[in-house]
């Protein structure tokens, strides 16, 4: 099989490590369009062996993307199409469209109640969103929380499969030399405690919430953000103004898989380092950083995470729910100090998500879309 995918850009997000983790995965031939911003995931992509064209696309009204990213779809005789995030669905499967592919599949990543990639749920945007749906022959959602919401815009349950994101288990083993190496490398002292936090560094993340808790808790917590975006700044601000900047480490942007050039710390690595997960988002699609985190045995706090909320209770390790309030976190980040350390072993839950089981799924969808046999590989 040969699969074309087409993403908006590859900066060092979930849903772009996401697609560089499942290529390493799947049989066949896979090449990869990145409308815009081909940056740290490119590289990584390009590392693998994997062809990466950037389309250079300048914006969402960029019409003159479409012919040039239609002619790339047609000469490439692709069997199926693959898109991820917002507007390169959009985009994509107009373009496959028109190059007579007629498999298009198409990930949704990123849908909350409220948002879909941080942009607001307006009628507009519903409404091109489910225009373009109706290009594909099929829609991936990442939860059945996504689906369920898919499901309530209209979209027909048939065109609908539920495929989880994967993590490769194995990549984020608890590695005690690593723990070592970055807590020198930020500065971080061998005895503090480590809060970390990962994702884009947007509002809805509410990484707001740990700077204000952080200023609840004694000097020995520290607070260790993985990722870079538009709140930086204001973050930055907040931590000085509550007295705690010099407690707080901003990392920017890191790779979430092995080979990634010059990248500097993976997230593994980083996660190694850290004593607990915090996720203050109150929408999530399906909870990535967290499942990462139980793959590398890290208890975690977390306001909402639709990859544990869909699994059994037993299955979801060291997790404890809270509101999205800095009292909350800071008491909840109190309790997990006074328990026993325990072996840093994955939970159940990350097992549950294994890159093998989603990849596997992929080619089900896949199969399904062309009417053709893939590589006889079934879910696991």
């Amino acid at each position: 099989m040969k699969g074309l995918h087409i993403i908006t850009g590859l900066g060092a997000g979930g849903a772009e490590q996401q697609l560089r983790l499942l290529l390493r995965h799947l049989p066949g031939t896979h090449d990869v369009v990145t409308l815009t911003n081909p940056g740290q995931v490119a590289d990584g992509l390009r590392a693998d062996g994997v062809r990466v064209a950037h389309l250079g696309m300048a914006g969402n009204r960029d019409l003159g993307a479409l012919p040039r990213l239609t002619r790339l779809v047609r000469a490439g005789r692709y069997d199926v199409v693959h898109t991820h995030l917002y507007r390169a669905c959009l985009y994509g499967r107009i373009a496959a469209r028109l190059a007579g592919v007629p498999a298009v599949v198409a990930t949704e990543h990123s849908l909350g109640d409220t948002q879909i990639e941080g942009r607001p749920l307006t009628r507009g945007v519903r409404a091109l969103y489910l225009a373009g749906e109706r290009l594909g022959r099929a829609t991936i959602a990442v939860s059945p929380a996504v689906a369920g919401r898919l499901h309530r815009w209209g979209v027909a349950p048939h065109r609908v499969h539920v495929v989880p994101n994967g993590v490769d288990v194995d990549r984020f083993a608890f590695d005690p030399a690593a723990r070592a190496a970055v807590r020198a490398r930020y500065g971080l002292p061998a005895d503090a405690f480590v809060v970390g936090g990962v994702g884009r560094l947007v509002p809805g993340k509410r990484f707001d919430v740990l700077v204000a808790a952080l200023a609840a808790l004694p000097g020995d917590v520290r607070l260790l953000l993985v990722g870079t975006g538009p709140e930086e700044a204001a973050l930055d601000a907040a931590a000085h103004a509550a007295g705690v900047r010099d407690r707080i480490v901003f990392t920017g942007e890191r790779p979430h898989t092995a080979g990634t050039p010059g990248a500097g710390p993976d997230l593994p690595a980083l996660l190694s380092a850290m004593d607990l997960l915090a996720s203050p988002s109150t929408d999530e699609a399906f909870g990535l950083a967290v499942v990462e985190a139980q793959a590398c045995g890290l208890p975690v706090v977390h306001v909402r995470c639709p990859a544990l909320d869909d699994l059994p209770a037993a299955t979801a390790g060291d997790a404890v729910r809270v509101p999205c309030e800095p009292a909350a976190f800071a008491h909840a980040f109190t309790a997990a100090r006074t328990r026993p350390p325990g072996p840093r072993a994955p939970a159940r839950s990350a097992l549950h998500y294994s890159i093998a089981r989603s990849a596997a799924r992929h080619l089900g969808v896949y199969e399904a879309a062309t009417g053709a046999s893939t590589s006889g590989v079934s879910p696991r």
